[in-house]
């Protein structure tokens, strides 16, 4: 095991204290990242949101010039609401070889492997910075990282190469699908639930709209590109969640529909979209405003996320391979922030300690040894010569 495993469960213990549930503030994990960093030496910079709630952390080390690589992590975790756990968890617990915890595998162990290396890296004499950019908010449209890119690039940052170390089993990802998430609501017209020609029941229209987003699902699967490496092959619609209603003899005057999509291309995306816009413009609208003039359908934009596009020449992909000494790279179905990265003109990679199937589940855990070799790639990383030569 790495010897700085023991160190890398301590701290990866106090992450998993904050809990940073999406919908709560990520502040407090953010001042200990950055404390630790400065630490260390690095150049630290948090970007708050407008409410001062969150912020992204970027910090550097090495010179001051372009190129280099960046480590990123989001530092939000999903929700552990009526998920039966065996322990709490925002307190970590070790069993078996394993760190049970929310957010130990997606994705406080691996911001736990690369903060503490931090001291190790500065230790180098690094001729290309290492960047560490820790977001806020991954999980609900990646809308830290969404933020934080425009900024890096209106102060001139430019780095090379940017690992995401999402859980992957520590296998080499060099591409995934786009994620985009939409909440519709409905607003119909109430009433007594024994005349329902009197009123525009809002679930009703929901209803009709998800049918129409399921149809859609057999032409996405016949516009699989051909050869497609994702399992399943297609751009997937899921329907997350309906809402709407208050008893069952009144007509719903309220109804919202919260669903996502995975492009394996753009047009997929464009297809969908126009083609759900066209139902309501053309069929639901008309319908309910033929009762009731103020009856509407409002589709609200949660996020939407590019996907990570496999490259024929990826530095970062390739790099990540040597050190792992692994012969090849995968794509997976899960989206991540690399997208964007990538669209700074990085070579992007995605590599990190555990296993998606343990994410957002109850008892998440990642393993001692996935985070052992997860610290023995970072180390090498440390003294790779895409940091140590001047012309990497």
């Amino acid at each position: 095991m790495n010897q700085h495993l023991a160190e890398t469960v301590s701290f990866l213990e106090r992450l998993v204290s904050y809990p940073t549930v999406s919908s709560d503030s990520n502040r407090l994990m953010i001042a200990d990242l950055a404390a630790r960093l400065e630490d260390a030496g690095a150049r630290v910079e948090l970007f708050e949101t407008p409410d001062g709630k969150k912020a992204n952390l970027f910090a550097t080390l090495g010179p001051d010039v372009p190129g280099g690589i960046v480590l990123s992590g989001h530092t939000d975790v999903v929700p552990v609401a009526d998920q039966d756990w065996s322990s709490d968890p925002f307190k970590m617990r070790r069993a078996d070889q394993r760190l049970f915890g929310r957010g130990t595998c997606d994705m406080k162990g691996f911001i736990a492997a690369a903060t503490v290396l931090a001291p190790e890296f500065a230790k180098q004499p690094l001729r290309r910075p290492i960047h560490f950019a820790f977001t806020y908010d991954e999980e609900v449209g990646c809308l830290g990282a969404r933020a934080l890119v425009p900024a890096l690039q209106e102060r001139g940052i430019r780095p090379s190469m940017a690992i995401i170390g999402e859980p992957t089993d520590m296998r080499v990802i060099e591409g995934h699908k786009g994620c985009c998430e939409y909440t519709v609501n409905f607003t119909g017209l109430e009433g007594h639930g024994s005349s329902p020609h009197r009123g525009v029941n809002a679930a009703e229209y929901a209803v009709r709209y998800v049918t129409e987003l399921m149809q859609l699902r057999g032409e996405l699967m016949m516009r699989a590109p051909q050869n497609s490496r994702f399992e399943p092959p297609w751009t997937t619609i899921n329907v997350g969640r309906i809402n709407g209603g208050v008893a069952h003899n009144v007509i719903a005057g309220k109804a919202e529909v919260e669903w996502e999509m995975r492009p394996v291309q753009d047009g997929d995306a464009d297809l969908v979209n126009s083609a759900m816009q066209n139902v309501i413009d053309r069929d639901l609208l008309p319908m309910m405003r033929a009762i009731s003039a103020d009856a509407d359908i409002v589709t609200h934009v949660v996020g939407e996320v590019v996907g990570l596009e496999v490259m024929e020449e990826n530095a970062a992909r390739d790099l990540v391979a040597s050190l792992l000494g692994a012969n090849g790279a995968d794509v997976v179905p899960f989206g991540t922030e690399a997208g964007l990265f990538q669209q700074m003109g990085m070579s992007v990679t995605v590599c990190g300690p555990g296993s998606i199937d343990q994410a957002h589940k109850p008892d998440e855990f990642v393993s001692l040894e996935q985070l052992s070799i997860c610290l023995d790639m970072l180390e090498r990383l440390g003294r790779s010569p895409a940091l140590l030569d001047v012309d990497d």
